[in-house]
């Protein structure tokens, strides 16, 4: 469903927008991605809304098939990429999951602050964004996914997510529509 309404107490979450993952090789060119989040974060402040910036720091246990990488990460792996321009009141949450809200406390700080909606963006679409807005909707906040400020390592999970995942988890739109909901939410 396309983006219709933001509610008073929505707040933005930004995933894994940190120096390591957007190292890696993903689908869509990293610029316009980052450019997105970053107009959606200030909009968000300049609203006063809370802004959430999420960043993955490790994984889960547990056995895969996949081989990891059992070596050291690089020292700037978490570091959040500048354009974010991080401020003092902007919610950090660091992950060891795929989502956002497994063991970080981060239902419990949106729901102190009467958080009812999520805004969600960023790496990647089929991961870390996916799995944190299916864990918001089981949570019961309200989920709108910015399908333009996201970007994915795989086409195929990338658009696996936006056209048969995301319309049954909540409503897509794209940064200046989300935006101009929300400036006129405020106004």
């Amino acid at each position: 469903m396309a983006v219709t309404i933001l509610d008073p107490n929505t707040a933005l979450i930004l995933i894994d927008l940190q120096q390591g993952i957007l190292a890696l090789p993903i689908v869509h060119p990293v610029q316009p991605v980052v450019q997105h989040a970053s107009e959606l974060a200030e909009a968000f402040r300049r609203h006063s809304a809370p802004v959430v910036l999420v960043t993955v720091t490790g994984a889960a246990p547990g056995r895969n098939e996949q081989v990891r990488n059992n070596g050291a990460l690089p020292a700037n792996w978490a570091e959040l990429v500048p354009e974010v321009n991080q401020q003092p009141q902007d919610h950090t949450v660091s992950k060891k999951t795929w989502g956002a809200f497994t063991n970080t406390g981060l239902d419990q700080h949106l729901k102190q602050l009467g958080v009812t909606q999520v805004v969600i963006a960023g790496v990647a679409t089929s991961i870390g964004v996916e799995s944190t807005a299916r864990q918001a909707q089981e949570l019961g906040f309200h989920v709108t996914l910015a399908i333009d400020a996201m970007t994915d390592l795989n086409l195929d999970a990338h658009v696996n997510s936006i056209t048969r995942i995301f319309p049954r988890l909540g409503e897509t739109g794209s940064t200046q529509e989300i935006i101009a909901l929300l400036d006129r939410s405020r106004a």
